[in-house]
């Protein structure tokens, strides 16, 4: 075969290696959504564990397509566990919140020398980009001197204002804020004075 016939089925393999090769993955984190509050407290609170359902317990984002029918997306994920990035996420809302830089995750040698322990069950983290992102959870803020808690439920449908998957985590940062807000609410209940 001479080197005339060789080029063009060099160029062919080139042409088919190219089309086969798979996009890249893109990544994604939850942020601290608010302004930080102008109290100053010295509260020390440790944030975990948290618990995520199976479902979503994975990198990529499980998109919600129907009641019953979910996909799992190759390309779009999250850069961290989703408790850890849940868990990271409460904590720096709260450090907002409350006004205290007092604020860690959860490590169990550390938790007796903390005022307040925080615990979290999600029970729903649903991703449909463009409409929505919902959760839903139950969380349990404990008192650690006397092991008196408050226990409360956050659910939240936020809207997603964009069709990418920026817009998705935005949507779902919002809604975890809503939750810290639930969260902070308690913890301030628990530590007024009783009267």
């Amino acid at each position: 075969m001479g080197r005339h016939a060789t080029f063009p089925i060099a160029c062919a393999l080139a042409l088919l290696a190219a089309a086969c090769a798979s996009p890249s993955a893109r990544f994604y984190t939850l942020s601290a959504v608010g302004e930080p509050s102008p109290a100053v407290s010295k509260l020390s609170i440790a944030v975990g564990p948290v618990s995520v359902p199976a479902t979503i317990d994975r990198p990529q984002i499980v998109v919600t397509n129907s009641p019953n029918q979910v996909s799992i997306d190759e390309f779009n994920r999250w850069a961290s566990p989703v408790q850890d990035n849940l868990a990271r996420i409460v904590a720096e809302d709260l450090v907002r919140i409350l006004g205290t830089p007092r604020v860690t995750l959860f490590q169990a040698t550390l938790a007796t020398d903390m005022d307040y322990r925080v615990q979290i069950e999600v029970r729903n983290f649903e991703s449909a980009p463009g409409k929505y992102a919902a959760l839903d959870a139950v969380w349990t803020v404990r008192r650690m001197k006397d092991g008196r808690n408050e226990t409360g439920r956050t659910s939240v449908r936020e809207p997603v204002q964009g069709d990418g998957f920026d817009e998705l985590a935005a949507a779902h940062s919002r809604a975890v804020a809503r939750m810290a807000q639930d969260i902070a609410g308690a913890v301030k209940a628990l530590d007024r004075p009783a009267g």
